[in-house]
Order: structure tokens, then sequence, then C-alpha cells
């Protein structure tokens, strides 16, 4: 498991957003709201990819 850290998701909207784009890409993850994170189960490229996803949202994600 790898964390992804998104300063910038703030409230439910922004977590069904995330949530839904990572689904779509077939990534295994939990978004978490309170701790602004995002957590991968899979390999590097899975957390690549879920880091992509959530940039191509707008958002600013960090690779913990």
């Amino acid at each position: 498991m790898s964390k992804i850290y998104v300063p910038d998701m703030h409230c439910e909207n922004c977590v069904r957003r995330i949530t839904s784009a990572l689904k779509d890409a077939g990534v295994d993850a939990v978004v978490d709201l309170s701790t602004q994170t995002v957590t991968v189960n899979g390999c590097a490229h899975c957390l690549e990819k879920a880091k992509n996803e959530i940039y191509d949202l707008g958002f600013n994600p960090e690779i913990k």
C-alpha cells in the first residue's frame, strides 16, 4: 500500500470525483477526506496511474 497526499481535497464532492475516476481507471484505492490521502493497493504502476488520474481532475497529488 502506498499513499498519495491530496492537500486540495476539501469536501465529499472531491472524494466522490476522485473515487469515481480511480474506479473507472481500474485502480484499487481508498480515499480519506479526514487525512486528505488516497491509499493505493497495488504496484508502482498503479500508484503512478492513480496520481495521474487525480492530477487530471485538477488536484495537486503528492506521493508520500
